[in-house]
C-alpha cells in the first residue's frame, strides 16, 4: 500500500497539479510486471476514486480505478454494514460519490431536511462555512453519528506542510457537540482493513510505504503490519528514527525502489 502525497508525488495546495516523485512510475510498472497486487490510499478525500485514478494515469502512474482508495471509500464500506442511509456530507462535490456508488444517499447543507440524517461526514471542504458547521452540529444533537476523513493538521505539497479542512472543521463541530467521531481514512485500522481486503491479505501482511509517522506508521503498527518510510515528504532520516513505538517505520528507504529489497527478503 502506497501513500500518495509526499510519497509518489506532490501536489499542489489547491490539488490542481502533480508532480511526480523518483522512482513512483517505474516502481509500480515494475510491481504490476511482477504480479505483485498495490493500492494506493490517500488521504484525500476531494476526488471520487475513479476520478482519482484518472488524473493519476495522466500524470503516467499505471494505477487502475480499483486500485485506488480514498477515505470515502473506507467510509462508504463501513457505513454500508452499519446500515447507514442518509449522510450529511460537508465536503467539494466528490467527497460522496463513493457513498452514493453504494446507494447510500447524501445531502449538503441547505437542502431539504439537511439534518434529519442518520449520520455526518466531513471531508475535502475549502468552502466550508458556519452554515456547514451549524447544520453539522444540529444533525448531531438529532442523534446523527459524526465521521471524518481525517484528523491529520498538515499534508505535504509542493509548497511545503499544507493544514487539513477536514481537521479543522471536526475540530470545530466536537468542540460545540462534544460527539466521538469516527475516522476512516488513515491511521484508522478502518482503512487498513479495506487496504487488506482489496490485496486479498491479511492486515498484518500487508506492506505500507509512507511518508508520515503520525499516519502511515500509525496505522501500520496499530494493525502489526511492515512499515517502510520515505523522506520525500516532510519526515527526514533524522526524523524517522527518533520515533518510538507505532510511529517507528521497519525500514527508511533511500529510494523507492528499494521496496523490492523488503519484498525480496519475505
Amino acid at each position: 500500500m502506497f501513500d500518495l502525497d509526499g510519497t509518489l508525488l506532490l501536489s499542489d495546495r489547491s490539488l490542481g497539479g502533480y508532480e511526480l516523485l523518483p522512482g513512483a512510475v517505474e516502481v509500480l510498472t515494475k510491481l504490476k510486471a511482477r504480479g505483485i497486487p498495490f493500492v494506493i490510499l490517500t488521504n484525500g478525500s476531494a476526488y471520487p476514486p475513479a476520478e482519482q485514478a484518472a488524473k493519476l494515469r495522466r500524470t503516467g502512474l499505471p494505477v487502475e480505478d480499483h486500485q485506488m482508495l480514498t477515505p470515502s471509500s473506507v467510509t462508504a464500506d463501513h457505513m454500508q454494514r452499519q446500515g447507514i442511509r442518509r449522510v450529511l456530507v460537508l465536503g467539494s462535490p466528490g467527497v460522496g460519490q463513493a457513498l452514493r456508488d453504494v446507494g447510500i444517499e447524501t445531502v449538503h447543507t441547505g437542502e431539504p431536511d439537511d439534518t434529519a440524517v442518520d449520520a455526518v461526514y466531513v471531508g475535502w471542504h475549502p468552502d466550508c462555512g458556519m452554515k456547514d458547521i451549524d447544520s453539522a452540529c444540529h444533525a448531531i444533537w438529532a442523534g446523527a453519528r459524526l465521521y471524518g476523513a481525517s484528523d491529520v493538521p498538515f499534508f505535504a505539497t509542493k509548497q511545503g506542510r499544507t493544514i487539513g479542512y477536514t481537521f479543522a472543521m471536526l475540530a470545530a463541530i466536537r468542540r460545540l457537540t462534544k460527539a466521538p467521531v469516527t475516522i476512516t481514512g488513515k491511521p484508522s485500522l478502518h482503512a487498513l482493513r479495506l487496504v487488506a481486503k482489496r490485496l486479498g491479505v491479511l492486515p498484518r501482511n500487508v506492506v505500507v510505504v509512507g511518508d508520515d509517522p503520525l499516519v502511515e506508521a500509525i496505522m501500520a503498527g496499530r494493525g502489526k503490519a511492515t512499515m517502510l518510510g520515505v523522506t520525500t515528504g516532510f519526515t527526514t532520516v533524522e526524523d524517522w528514527e527518533s520515533q518510538t513505538g507505532v510511529r517507528r517505520a521497519h525500514r527508511v528507504l533511500r529510494n523507492l525502489d528499494e521496496v523490492f529489497e523488503v519484498l525480496d527478503a519475505g
